[in-house]
């Protein structure tokens, strides 16, 4: 999906140095993406998760995180695996 990689190369420009974003997996009305870094510790840890959303709408397309299905916590670094659902286009407009 073009849209969504095109988000998370903005949401990476944008939070290299905190966080980075990959896509794992895409279906057709769910999202799978994977977040690494070491976080903004005074910014709450879902606001990352809920960027990819904003980046998205940028570029016509909705998703909104949903669940945390994975996640890994160290000192000054973490990985998350976030489920997003993805809306029908008609939704976006």
């Amino acid at each position: 999906m073009e849209k969504l990689k095109k988000a998370v190369e903005e949401f990476n420009r944008l939070h290299g140095s905190e966080a980075q974003a990959e896509i794992i997996e895409v279906k057709e009305d769910e999202a799978i993406i994977e977040f690494k870094g070491s976080f903004c510790k005074t910014c709450g840890l879902f606001d990352y998760f809920e960027d990819i959303t904003w980046e998205a709408i940028e570029f016509g397309l909705k998703v909104e995180p949903v669940e945390i299905v994975e996640k890994e916590e160290d000192f000054e670094k973490g990985r998350y695996v976030v489920k997003y659902k993805i809306y029908p286009k008609e939704t976006t407009e």
